[in-house]
């Protein structure tokens, strides 16, 4: 929805707070405003896409209490209702101020959406941020002593205070093509702890999911959970649209959503346009194809590390973003199918590995789930040391919804907020993955993969997309990254650093 600033560094001027809110106007391109108070500036940039009207710009005041606010809260409606709040708008954002008035950190439990915000009270002096269960919507920090920075961007926080390249950061990306466990690739810069709180100057964790045994749910009421979570995310002013590759979980979302516009994306030698067009067959949206060629992949990608000064996690991240430039053109908002691989073992591979296997083998894992030639173990042992379960399949499981999960909420983010474009993801509902955690894997998983899904849409959507292997998003590496001696995944990693570095 939108890009937010927050500092107190106190060599920034309202000018130079300015010219490094402005470097995320693409995240919000309807309105861009900031405020000082008492030595601390917070910016806003606005997409509009619930109450479009002014009175719901940001930074936004009531009480003396001030909000800078990213993201969507799916309930406040009910919120509003249910607490009798009293607001003089129609948005999310005052609904989410109100109810910090009224329950402080707590709020935090009643909200079902995707955000990251920051309240500054004035007549306490508290600064409270906070970030959705799973980091659906990006935020970064900097803090040192008394000095904050927040930002939903790095480039911002670049242009206050320069930092050095974190050499473990980049250890990491070379190796899992994303950092972990709030790193990010440079020094003194990390992301915001998804489920997290921070209140003057401590940081809290407010939610987890229980990986304890649990019975599955029934077929109807898994669909419920995920009707529940597209139709809540149908809340909008402006129009909805959806992906739609023809693969088994956009075909559903958008199987359900019914939107007017439905979008893929491709090469014109290798794409899912069959698929796509086969699964529109009993939907009847208005189906886009978007086609890319080789070159324009390449500069996009160069641009895409420039403007956001951070490496590209996977080359369809640059397919994205170019699918969504024409997305902008009929929608504001689109929904999007990650979170299903997690929550039903889409990823059979290396979920069958993990629920044969007695013990946790960093060699095993590096094969089943890291690209490229690097190698590096501490970077592996890192990522998966203390992580909590009983087996392996625990472990593994509890390391894609968090980590991996969070790689592609931020691919997404990138993508598609770079074009001022509002992505919701169903599946990664928080309502969700409480229910599903800690189901058996014979139930998750099934004899194929996704079972739960297949069963419960069968009669729902064609029968070859039931039926279809799955497939990721089509990128040939080996036409674009053709180098003597290095895979097209190391070409690929290196590509992103090299721009990366070389970046003023």
């Amino acid at each position: 929805m939108c890009g937010i600033l927050l500092t107190n560094f106190q060599h920034v001027t309202c000018n130079s707070f300015n010219k490094a809110l402005k470097l995320m106007s693409h995240r919000g391109p309807d309105y861009e405003d900031s405020v000082e108070i008492n030595g601390l500036f917070m910016g806003h940039n606005r997409l509009s896409v619930i109450d479009l009207d002014n009175r719901s710009n940001q930074p936004f005041s009531k009480d003396k209490l001030h909000i800078i606010y990213n993201g969507e809260l799916y309930n406040f409606k009910d919120l509003k209702k249910r607490f009798k709040l009293d607001v003089t708008t129609a948005s999310d954002t005052e609904v989410v101020l109100l109810m910090y008035r009224k329950f402080g950190s707590k709020c935090l439990k009643y909200f079902n959406g995707m955000f990251a915000f920051a309240i500054y009270d004035e007549n306490t002096g508290d600064i409270f941020v906070a970030r959705d269960r799973l980091g659906i919507k990006p935020l970064y920090y900097n803090t040192n002593g008394k000095n904050l920075l927040f930002s939903s961007e790095i480039a911002p926080m670049l242009e206050i205070s320069p930092e050095n390249f974190d050499d473990f950061g980049l250890r990491q990306y070379r190796k899992l093509r994303m950092t972990v466990k709030n790193y990010t690739v440079y020094n003194n810069i990390n992301f915001f702890p998804a489920g997290h709180y921070w209140l003057n100057g401590s940081m809290y964790k407010y939610w987890d999911f229980n990986i304890e045994d649990k019975e599955p749910p029934s077929d109807e009421e898994l669909a419920d959970l995920i009707e529940s979570a597209v139709i809540s995310r149908k809340v909008s002013d402006v129009p909805v649209g959806s992906y739609l590759s023809g693969g088994l979980d956009s075909t559903i979302l958008s199987y359900i959503l019914k939107p007017t516009h439905t979008w893929t994306v491709g090469f014109p030698d290798n794409n899912e346009f069959f698929w796509g067009n086969l699964a529109n067959q009993g939907l009847g949206s208005i189906h886009n194809q978007t086609i890319v060629d080789s070159n324009e992949f390449i500069e996009t990608a160069s641009w895409m590390i420039k403007k956001r000064r951070e490496p590209l996690s996977v080359p369809n991240e640059v397919l994205l973003y170019l699918m969504t430039l024409e997305v902008k053109k009929r929608n504001t908002v689109v929904l999007s199918g990650e979170g299903a691989d997690e929550l039903f073992f889409g990823y059979h591979r290396i979920f069958n590995w993990a629920y044969n296997s007695n013990k946790l083998d960093l060699d095993e894992f590096d094969k089943k789930y890291c690209y490229g030639t690097n190698q590096d173990y501490e970077v592996l042992d890192f990522a998966l040391e203390g992580i909590e379960g009983k087996s392996v399949l625990d472990k593994i499981a509890y390391f894609f919804q968090i980590d991996h999960l969070h790689g592609l909420l931020r691919r997404l983010d990138n993508s598609t907020m770079l074009c001022g474009v509002e992505a919701r993801v169903p599946f990664v509902d928080h309502r969700l993955i409480e229910r599903i955690a800690g189901c058996p894997f014979d139930w998750r998983m099934g004899k194929s993969f996704k079972e739960p899904l297949k069963r419960i849409y069968t009669n729902t959507i064609p029968k070859k997309i039931i039926d279809r292997e799955k497939i990721g998003f089509p990128v040939d590496l080996g036409t674009m990254f053709n180098e003597v001696g290095k895979t097209p995944m190391d070409s690929w990693l290196e590509f992103n650093l090299d721009t990366l570095t070389r970046t003023p």
